[in-house]
C-alpha cells in the first residue's frame, strides 16, 4: 500500500469512526432530550385546546396520540442512555487518534508500517465500540452533527464527500420520495381540501 492509498485508508475509517460517535451522540441527545420536550407540548396543546376549539379536532388529538406514542418509543431507550454517550466518547477518542495518525502520514519520512499497525488496532477498537440498535431518525441528526458541526476538512482532502451519497441520508431521500408519491397520488383530494378551507373562510 503506497502512502496516498494509506492516507485514504486513514480518511475513510475515521469517517467512518466520525460518523458513528455523532450517530451515538445523537441517539443519546434524543433519548435524553425528546421525551420531556414532547411532554411539555402536548401539555401545552391540552391547555390551549380547552379554550380555542379549533385545537379540539380528531386530526390534532390523532397527532397528540401519535407524538405520545414515539415520546414512549424513545424513553424505551433511556435505560441505555448512558452506554450510548460512553461509546461516543471513545469513538471520539478513536477519531482523534485517526486525525493524529493523519499527520503522521503526512510525513515522508514517516514509518509506513507502523501506521499501518496504528490504524489496524484502532480499526479493531472501533468495531469493539459500536453499539447496534438507534432511535430511528438518529441518522438525520447524526449528519447534521458531523457535517456542520465537525472539523472534517483533513478528511475530506483524502476522501470527497459526496451531496447525494454522504452528506445527505439515504432515509430521508426515500422519505421525501414517499411523500412526494402521495402527495401526487393524493392531488385532488389535496386541492378539493384547500379548495373547501378557502372557500369556508369566504377566500374564494
Amino acid at each position: 500500500m503506497d502512502n496516498t492509498s494509506l492516507k485514504k485508508h486513514i480518511a475513510e475509517t475515521a469517517y467512518n469512526v466520525g460518523y458513528s460517535a455523532k450517530l451515538h451522540f445523537a441517539t443519546f441527545e434524543m433519548a435524553k432530550k425528546l421525551p420531556s420536550r414532547i411532554s411539555i407540548f402536548t401539555m401545552l396543546f391540552a391547555t390551549y385546546a380547552l379554550t380555542f376549539s379549533q385545537f379540539s379536532t380528531k386530526f390534532m388529538s390523532c397527532t397528540m396520540l401519535a407524538l405520545g406514542l414515539i415520546g414512549l418509543y424513545i424513553s424505551s431507550k433511556n435505560k441505555d442512555m448512558t452506554d450510548y454517550e460512553v461509546k461516543g466518547i471513545k469513538l471520539t477518542d478513536l477519531f482523534n487518534e485517526l486525525k493524529h495518525l493523519m499527520s503522521e502520514a503526512e510525513d515522508p519520512s514517516a514509518d509506513s508500517e507502523d501506521i499501518k499497525d496504528k490504524l489496524k488496532d484502532i480499526e479493531s477498537r472501533y468495531n469493539n465500540s459500536c453499539a447496534s440498535d438507534h432511535i430511528m431518525f438518529a441518522s438525520w441528526f447524526a449528519h447534521y452533527k458531523f457535517f456542520w458541526e465537525q472539523q472534517t476538512e483533513w478528511i475530506q482532502a483524502h476522501r470527497p464527500f459526496k451531496f447525494f451519497r454522504d452528506q445527505v441520508p439515504l432515509t430521508l431521500w426515500l422519505t421525501l420520495f414517499a411523500v412526494l408519491v402521495i402527495a401526487i397520488f393524493n392531488f385532488s383530494a389535496l386541492t378539493n381540501l384547500i379548495f373547501d378551507y378557502a372557500k369556508s373562510k369566504g377566500y374564494c
